[in-house]
């Protein structure tokens, strides 16, 4: 049987998991009665919700006698590491744009790396059906994208399918509207190469994927480069030096056969597996026979660039939803995700019972946070705050390259709102339709939390993608929350008649009947300072027949909730995130006023 090593390059929401889908049921994947969830390659419960694909995940299909590993990558910035280390492991890309959308400033990254690495794209111009498709000129954006990238001639002379994922058929012109995907079977068999790798050389394989099983431990995912594994054979692993990390026996050996990790006794140069047997090896080392010394040429890990502490919860309504509150118990789930997680790394904080999680942005360290409160886990949140360094001429911080998507009536707030977080422009042009696309080179500091207010200033039609870039010099003080907040003085549930006289002094974040205690933040406050208020406080009842309002006739503005990432965006270095399986509150870090004014000196004196 032939074998074809291909993955899947897409902007979030373009449609490639649902193309996978598709590709599942066609090549005779899933039996024609099994009932399969919708966008089956996303199955992690905040994939489905927010519609992105996070982890990266293998699976392969059988069609005509060829096997074809398909490879679902992930489009957002936060996870675009993985997606490098995953096109070390194919030898061909789909590149799937949307037909109306066009290709994204994602989609520009991941493709510009599968260029690089010399991989010769398929292109698939995907949902075919939209009202709005645009297919020639989306064309002629992605042949645009190329040259910009320095493709080479024969990159350049790519096979163009048309497509509607959702509906399952392909075909070579833009006026399919029916069939089934075998046109794209089969350009994946004739334009995908092979693997050329030697079968008779000495065992080796990069480590591209990490997991975690409660019975075997750790599980490695790479291609094998060359040679041939058998189970239980000694291996070693070295790291991208060249040194040996440790030695072992590769325990089980894993192929992947739809959407299952199946066990098999051997396998050969160009098979995608996963191995258990090592306990120290991670993603980029080399996974090899004992006699191996030169490790495969890898890229190492990007640095962490973000990082937020989290603490137990030690509020007076901690415990109550949650049955994971304990200091070890929250250590060993980060320990836990850390291991499998390289992007992820912990350390110890300063304070007692509580943990420094650094990673590669706010989205990537939000999922771990509501992945862990839908585990039940109770947790205090820091704001984020990112990793300085010491460079050759002083501090250094991280700097991210933004590509925003813009109309062109709001690109003037987004370009005044930029500047104010020391972001520096960098190219501005128009991207037809009324759009605009700003770059800028911007501190990462200065985008902590922007993304929401970005939505609120674009109608929610602004575009924004980030990466990366460098560590470059600090810029100095960034201004951050303007207006204080409303704090609680007391414990107990929030009365209608003291929010009705509350609500005059800013914006409210709570409902009459919620849970509060003291030193919670309940709303925000139209001035700079934080002001202590009383949300409990009822009317005093009397012989006398009042005239002013009854609880039942006040009308309060509804409350502004907060997701957990606006929250966690939003507080100030003396304030936490309280977050429980149930409820997402922002509290002080001292919920006693004496102590808070005590440790605010203190600051000042500092």
């Amino acid at each position: 049987m032939s074998l074809r090593n291909v993955a899947i390059i897409a902007h979030v929401d373009h449609g490639k998991t649902t193309l996978v889908d598709q590709l599942f049921r066609q090549s005779g994947t899933f039996r024609d009665n099994q009932r399969v969830e919708e966008r089956a390659m996303d199955s992690n419960d905040l994939e489905k919700e927010r519609g992105i694909t996070i982890l990266a995940k293998c699976t392969s299909v059988e069609w005509n006698d060829t096997r074809i590993n398909i490879v679902d990558t992930p489009g957002h910035a936060d996870f675009g590491a993985e997606v490098e280390r995953i096109l070390s492991m194919v030898d061909g890309v789909i590149l799937l744009v949307d037909a109306a959308e066009g290709p994204m400033p994602q989609t520009k990254f991941v493709t510009g790396k599968a260029l690089g690495l010399g991989l010769k794209p398929i292109v698939v111009v995907n949902k075919i059906d939209r009202p709005d498709a645009r297919a020639a000129e989306v064309l002629d954006e992605c042949f645009e994208l190329f040259l910009s990238l320095d493709a080479t001639d024969e990159q350049l002379d790519f096979p163009v399918l048309y497509a509607s994922g959702r509906n399952g058929y392909a075909g070579l012109t833009d006026d399919v509207r029916s069939g089934d995907l075998t046109p794209l079977f089969e350009k994946i068999v004739e334009h995908v190469p092979a693997p050329g790798l030697d079968p008779n050389g000495p065992f080796k394989m990069l480590a591209t994927l990490l997991d975690r099983d409660n019975f075997l431990g750790r599980i490695l995912t790479g291609r094998i480069e060359s040679g041939k594994l058998d189970i239980n054979m000694p291996i070693k692993a070295l790291d991208v030096d060249g040194n040996e990390v440790e030695a072992g026996r590769a325990t089980k050996v894993f192929a992947f056969r739809g959407l299952e990790r199946v066990p098999v006794e051997q396998a050969q140069a160009g098979d995608i597996v996963a191995i258990a047997g090592l306990t120290k090896a991670t993603v980029s080392n080399t996974i090899a026979e004992p006699g191996m010394t030169q490790p495969i040429r890898a890229r190492p890990i990007d640095p962490p660039t973000l990082a937020m502490s989290f603490s137990v919860n030690d509020s007076p309504y901690a415990g109550r939803d949650g049955d994971k509150v304990q200091s070890r118990v929250i250590r060993d789930r980060l320990e836990k995700e850390a291991e499998t997680n390289v992007a992820i790394r912990l350390s110890v904080s300063s304070t007692s019972d509580a943990y420094e999680v650094a990673g590669r942005g706010e989205l990537q360290l939000g999922v771990l946070i509501e992945t862990m409160r839908r585990e039940g886990f109770e947790l205090s949140i820091s704001r984020p705050r990112v990793l300085f360094r010491d460079g050759p001429d002083g501090r250094e911080e991280p700097y991210e390259t933004v590509v925003i998507d813009v109309d062109d009536e709001h690109s003037g707030t987004v370009i005044d709102k930029m500047a104010i977080r020391k972001a520096e422009m960098t190219d501005m042009r128009p991207s037809g339709g009324g759009k605009t696309r700003l770059t800028f080179s911007a501190p990462s500091r200065g985008l902590i939390g922007y993304h929401g207010e970005f939505l609120s200033d674009t109608r929610g039609t602004g575009i924004m993608n980030r990466l990366f870039e460098k560590y470059g010099p600090h810029k100095g003080k960034i201004e951050g929350r303007q207006n204080g907040v409303l704090i609680s003085m007391e414990q107990g549930e929030a009365v209608a008649y003291a929010l009705n006289s509350i609500e005059e002094r800013g914006v409210l974040f709570i409902s009459p009947g919620d849970k509060l205690y003291e030193g919670m933040v309940i709303g925000e406050n139209a001035k700079i300072h934080d002001l202590e208020v009383n949300p409990l406080k009822s009317k005093q009842l009397t012989n006398f027949r009042a005239s002013g309002p009854k609880d039942e006739g006040i009308r309060l503005t509804p409350p502004r909730r907060m997701t957990l990432e606006q929250a966690i965006a939003y507080i100030q270095d003396d304030e936490l995130v309280e977050v429980t399986p149930k409820v997402v509150r922002i509290r002080k870090r001292y919920l006693d006023p004496h102590e808070r004014k005590r440790q605010s000196r203190k600051a000042e004196a500092a």
